[in-house]
């Protein structure tokens, strides 16, 4: 059976265990098998227990190792889907959605999202945003989450403790129990990026743009004070929200265009998000954004199944990590 196109040919695809393991494995090691443990190439495969087995450290190893899967005793016939959902549903996918699709729990099909999620992260950037010759990039702030009043009383709680063990924002008027999101759109590329952030100070907004847009980029951002003293490395452009929106092309519509999609997809399909796990579904939702069907780059579901999956190595989230009891790692 040919590659996939749609999610009934991906389910019918990814109903044989060996097929999943394979399509896994061309997608972590494109060039030939290598040990998850030593990295040595040229293991050999264990067809009975569908594993290899390593000529140099002699340890066993499957394709779930050093990766997302790794531990996980669900098998990759519902991973595999878990991920098309994920990354091809416009406005995300709830687990319990998942759970009713694939057979599992509620608490697994949450697990399974949120490290699949971790899949979709892309920080390491190899480049800047912007040309530095006058190339555009708008810059925004939004925040997310609903008003204290309308809280259940333990979620209320809950969150007044998490922000008591947190600096508190002086810049955050009027957005109490709100997390704060920073988010860039280069428009040449028309990709985005966008992280949280733990408050929306000069210091703090400041350093995330000289981590990720060129030096003698022009920058559109409202303005806000944060954004004051960038025209020292920028061409720095402001609008005024109070008079208009728009000042020829200076705006930050193409960034609230993305914050209108993200919330949307909170609101909507994921209703209720803790502060502590937002990172994840912020880069979700960036993910998805990035790897839209363009004229210029039209791609299709199968495109975007098999760029996430190929990010899926290296990559651990265990649940007491999940949970807050420990640190994350990521390689």
């Amino acid at each position: 059976m040919e590659s996939p196109k749609t999610l009934l040919e991906a389910i019918q695809y990814f109903s044989d265990e060996q097929t999943c393991i394979d399509t896994v494995a061309m997608m972590r090691w494109p060039e030939g098998v290598r040990c998850g443990y030593c990295d040595a190439d040229k293991p050999y495969y264990l067809k009975t227990q569908k594993r290899w087995k390593c000529r140099s450290c002699r340890k066993q190893f499957s394709v779930k190792v050093n990766s997302i899967f790794e531990d996980s005793p669900i098998s990759l016939k519902k991973w595999l889907p878990a991920l098309w959902l994920l990354v091809n549903c416009k406005n995300g996918v709830s687990s319990y959605e998942i759970a009713k699709d694939l057979g599992v729990t509620q608490k697994s099909a949450w697990f399974m999202l949120q490290r699949l999620r971790l899949a979709l992260r892309a920080r390491d950037f190899s480049f800047k945003m912007g040309s530095g010759e006058g190339g555009a990039v708008e810059v925004d702030e939004t925040f997310i989450g609903g008003k204290p009043a309308n809280m259940h009383k333990e979620r209320r709680l809950r969150i007044a403790r998490i922000q008591s063990q947190q600096a508190r924002t002086v810049n955050n008027y009027g957005r109490a129990g709100k997390a704060a999101i920073m988010g860039m759109y280069d428009r040449e590329a028309r990709q985005v990026r966008a992280t949280v952030v733990p408050n929306v100070k000069r210091e703090t907004l400041q350093n995330e743009i000289l981590a990720n847009i060129e030096h003698g980029s022009v920058i559109y951002s409202d303005q806000a004070v944060s954004y004051n003293a960038l025209h020292e490395k920028y061409v720095h452009e402001t609008v005024s929200h109070v008079d208009a929106y728009v000042r020829g092309q200076v705006h930050t519509n193409c960034l609230e265009n993305f914050w209108s999609l993200t919330k949307r997809t909170l609101r909507g399909t994921y209703v209720a998000v803790e502060p502590f796990h937002l990172d994840r579904y912020v880069d979700e939702q960036v993910f998805r954004f990035n790897h839209r069907a363009t004229r210029d780059n039209p791609l299709n579901d199968a495109d975007r199944f098999y760029i996430a999956l190929s990010q899926v190595a290296n990559k651990r989230l265990t649940y007491a990590e999940l949970t807050g009891k420990v640190g994350t790692t990521q390689a």
